[in-house]
């Protein structure tokens, strides 16, 4: 199909792109991911200026009345730089949540500060046992006067560290893993009865575990309908997976373009090694699997924006996928470029690395196949072939 962006969107492409050239040399990001917080706070700044910080924001909250498709754009450059900065946290995670679930009041609190650069913000809703099911939620909040108290762990909250704000998915009632009983809370990344355990994670970014020990929050911190959170959540989830697969088909396009180079000008036997069949056909399928992660990313994005009815279907599909391609891609570009391919100078390391991360988030691809498969009603086996997007 014929998809093209508009102009304003290739603008946005081309800022990026330059942005990246400019400031993300792989050794630059190495520095700056080894140095607290983890990013550079002048980039940040840099990206509210830009405007890429409000660019999925409505207007009425300084934002520039952007979707889905324009956080797309933004996030596969992104992907293509490995960006440290928190804007995936902070605007695909927390955003969401306050555009989906939130009041005008608790936008109006947040959302301009976030797009000015001056607050982040962060989803706390990982728990230990949860793996990836965000159904399954022990960090309990009980009522205390006019608001709650909550107590409990979350797991690889990430950007904790400098969030300002978090939200926190807990059980206001029920059992740990029923649908009904779950409640968003916004709560300041400060407040008494955290305490925090940071960490590098394994792909260069920053994440916590969140023991929460009598945190007091309000009742006008009370993110969307009581007992009725799991809605929202999951469909901020839904959003983020999106952004994910965008960002991961820039970083397989890097991979590939990366690797198809290095064949060219790699000789063995007085040949470059793209002149033997094999590396031809493991180069095809590199870019096969890439662009079949593509053309399922813009599948699953459009429809998500055009509430259509296999949205949520699609994009389990997506997070199945991803995972899929993005083992693929990593280990073929590693393996073509032999041993350099694990080495730190070399980038190829660092995308790979990154792609298996993805994969782990929101519930890695056996979880989501599951999920497609007792969607469609379908046979496990056959569900692979029912999410091709040819």
């Amino acid at each position: 199909m014929d998809f093209e962006f508009s102009q304003e969107q290739n603008m946005v492409r081309d800022s990026i792109q330059k942005f990246i050239r400019d400031h993300y040399e792989l050794s630059n990001r190495r520095k700056m991911s080894k140095k607290k917080p983890g990013y550079s706070e002048d980039h940040w700044a840099t990206y509210a200026d830009l405007g890429w910080l409000g660019l999925s924001f409505p207007e009425i909250y300084g934002g520039f009345g952007g979707n889905l498709i324009d956080t797309m754009v933004l996030m596969e450059e992104f992907g293509k730089g490995l960006v440290l900065e928190p804007y995936f946290p902070t605007v695909v995670l927390a955003g969401n949540a306050l555009l989906l679930g939130g009041n005008d009041e608790q936008r109006k609190r947040i959302i301009p500060g976030i797009v000015e650069g001056k607050v982040k913000a962060t989803l706390a809703f990982e728990e230990e046992q949860a793996r990836g099911n965000p159904a399954d939620v022990a960090v309990s909040a009980q009522r205390d006067g006019g608001g709650f108290t909550l107590n409990g762990v979350k797991s690889l909250v990430l950007n904790a560290v400098t969030a300002d704000w978090l939200v926190v998915s807990a059980r206001t009632s029920g059992n740990r893993t029923d649908v009904k009983g779950i409640t968003l809370f916004l709560v300041k990344g400060d407040a008494e009865g955290i305490k925090r355990l940071d960490y590098p994670t394994v792909d260069g970014l920053r994440a916590s575990e969140l023991t929460l020990t009598d945190v007091k929050v309000g009742a006008a911190d009370v993110l969307g309908e009581i007992d009725g959170g799991l809605p929202v959540l999951e469909a901020v989830i839904e959003r983020a997976i999106l952004a994910l697969g965008a960002e991961a088909v820039g970083a397989m396009e890097v991979l590939y373009r990366d690797t198809t180079e290095y064949t060219n000008q790699r000789n063995q036997f007085d040949h470059p090694l793209s002149a033997f069949q094999t590396v031809k056909h493991r180069i095809v399928d590199m870019f096969v699997e890439t662009e079949m992660t593509r053309s399922l990313l813009y599948r699953a994005t459009m429809e998500t924006q055009g509430n259509h009815p296999d949205a949520k279907k699609d994009t389990y599909a997506l997070k199945y996928y991803l995972g899929r391609a993005g083992r693929f891609i990593g280990q073929s570009a590693v393996q073509l470029h032999g041993g350099m391919g694990q080495t730190e100078e070399l980038r190829i390391g660092h995308y790979f690395t990154r792609l298996a991360a993805m994969d782990a988030q929101f519930g890695n691809q056996d979880f989501h196949l599951a999920r497609y498969t007792e969607m469609m009603e379908i046979p496990e086996g056959a569900a692979e072939a029912s999410m091709m997007p040819f």
